[in-house]
């Protein structure tokens, strides 16, 4: 078990419950390149874990097959920054499953955190959240969803709801890709 002294944050991406397009609720599918892409960012930040999280068997076995190649593969000789970067990645069937494993890990609950393009009655400011973490020595886990979002019920039953990013107009659909490396820049960044 690992004594927290500073605030430690670990990710995770969320492929069930979240919804489709439709408001129905559904698992994603995984997508390659957000894999490689989130994984490379949570390296950048220093994030402890990124936990992919999907109950399909065939998803989790093509992830630790992608993980395997680029770790001990061909593919860790060809681009040992991915094999860096993939370090860190640890696939999980459920979210309960990863708050079980991360308080296991580290002998204490998470401070957990969704992610949404709306504002929640639990919203935290940047600055808020990124105060909290430099005062506090907590583990804080921080979660995005897939698809257009984290099912609802699931939202209201965590710690806090991120504030969401805001562009130019009305159109607020980024990838999630995109999301990560926004909000671990605004949370993480020692320039700011």
């Amino acid at each position: 078990m690992k004594v927290v002294e500073r605030s430690v944050i670990s990710i995770g991406l969320l492929h069930y419950p979240v919804y489709n397009k439709n408001k129905e609720v559904v698992t994603t599918s995984i997508t390659t390149s957000s894999l490689h892409d989130i994984s490379r960012t949570a390296r950048t930040f220093g994030v402890e874990g990124f936990y992919i999280i999907t109950p399909i068997q065939a998803h989790r076995q093509l992830v630790e097959r992608l993980i395997q190649h680029w770790q001990t593969g061909y593919g860790a000789q060809y681009n040992p920054t991915r094999r860096d970067a993939l370090e860190n990645v640890v696939v999980v069937s459920s979210l309960g499953e990863c708050l079980e494993g991360l308080k296991k890990k580290y002998g204490r609950e998470p401070v957990t955190i969704v992610t949404c393009a709306r504002r929640q009655r639990n919203t935290v400011s940047y600055e808020e959240l990124r105060e909290r973490m430099r005062r506090d020595r907590q583990l804080y886990f921080i979660i995005f969803g897939t698809g257009w979002g984290i099912e609802q019920g699931l939202m209201e039953t965590m710690d806090f709801t991120i504030e969401p990013i805001y562009g130019q107009g009305r159109y607020n659909h980024l990838s999630v890709r995109a999301a990560v490396a926004i909000i671990l820049d605004r949370l993480i960044n020692e320039n700011r």
